[in-house]
């Protein structure tokens, strides 16, 4: 009812949100994690990153510390959380930026860097602080928001009439051959407002990378075992993915943004000393790898054979191009408006 209550003092007008003038596109959900933002956001920065200069701003979920902070090459996992950390280490000319008030965040932000471009908002969904330019809501194609309930009956952070303040939404982790009649099935449970667009994407799986730059890469082929272990919301299509690279799948399953310790890690070991054979690699996900690049780490970690299995999403069909251009003519309208 608080939740319901807050919604209703933004709709009226009574709280206040802030529009900026640069362009501002939000990523979040309805549900508690595991729909696939970071993922989307990375879409977002390739998409436009060489026309703009790309921010991202995020609480920095996880992170020791508070207040606002400029993420760099030297920053700890601690420090700006697991998700900044993976878009400064993949991605060269962007600005990483963490501050759990996002209007203060924003303001930072256009104050160092006068000239940029675009602000991608990670997990804003619910900031209504901030209003928006474009505002994208994902939801899992394993578990619609329409099918959810909010908390402690089911996994929403709010009622699913909140999904009205959406302009675009992407149904995510949908199969890659998708057929016409599941796609008219989900728009009649999701029944969008005439000014909302409605895409789907599917997750692609890279090839699996060391953590050890040295790896022997050639332990790859043939496996007999894999431990998989994740610190991620929703697993289930990674499970399917990575048993398709070995005979047998071994699982251990930490909470969603787990902070490791050393015992954990024992507990990895020990698991993987375990299984009878010699033919078997250590697997996890490009997020939680993130959270094992700290020193403490460094000498445990550097005899196991850990890999980690790197993710982009794509759009389906005509879907790419259509959601491509309404991003981009926002972006450039926006921009010229400035």
């Amino acid at each position: 009812m608080i939740m319901l209550l807050r919604n209703l003092l933004f709709d009226f007008g009574i709280l206040r949100s802030e529009k900026f003038p640069l362009p501002v596109i939000s990523v979040g959900n309805l549900s508690f994690g595991g729909t696939g933002k970071t993922p989307h956001i990375e879409y977002l920065i390739r998409l436009l990153n060489d026309s703009v200069l790309t921010a991202t701003l995020s609480r920095g979920y996880g992170r020791e510390s508070k207040g606002f902070i400029l993420g760099s090459r030297r920053s700890n996992v601690k420090y700006i959380g697991d998700e900044p950390m993976q878009f400064i280490k993949k991605f060269q000319n962007i600005k990483v930026a963490v501050d759990e008030k996002r209007v203060r965040g924003i303001h930072k932000l256009t104050e160092k860097f006068p000239d940029l471009g675009l602000i991608l908002l990670d997990d804003a969904f619910q900031h209504r602080r901030v209003r928006p330019g474009i505002s994208i809501l994902l939801t899992d194609y394993h578990h619609l928001y329409t099918e959810d309930h909010v908390v402690p009956s089911g996994r929403l952070r709010e009622f699913r009439a909140g999904a009205k303040r959406a302009d675009i939404i992407v149904v995510t982790k949908t199969p890659k051959v998708f057929s016409p009649i599941t796609r008219r099935r989900i728009l009649e449970d999701l029944k969008p407002k005439p000014f909302q667009q409605v895409f789907f994407s599917y997750i692609t799986y890279g090839t699996p990378l060391p953590m050890n730059e040295d790896e022997n890469m050639a332990i790859l082929q043939k496996l007999s075992y894999i431990l998989l272990f994740t610190g991620i919301a929703n697993d289930y299509p990674l499970q399917e993915e990575v048993k398709r690279k070995c005979t047998e799948l071994s699982l251990i399953k930490f909470p969603d943004h787990h902070p490791y310790k050393m015992k954990d890690l024992e507990l990895i070991k020990t698991r993987f000393d375990d299984l009878p054979s010699r033919k078997k690699i250590i697997l996890t996900t490009e997020k939680d790898m993130m959270r094992l690049k700290i020193p403490e780490f460094g000498n445990f970690l550097k005899n196991l054979p850990l890999f980690y299995l790197p993710i982009e999403i794509n759009f389906h069909d005509k879907d790419k191009q259509i959601f491509d251009k309404l991003i981009t003519d926002y972006v450039g309208q926006t921009q010229r408006n400035r």
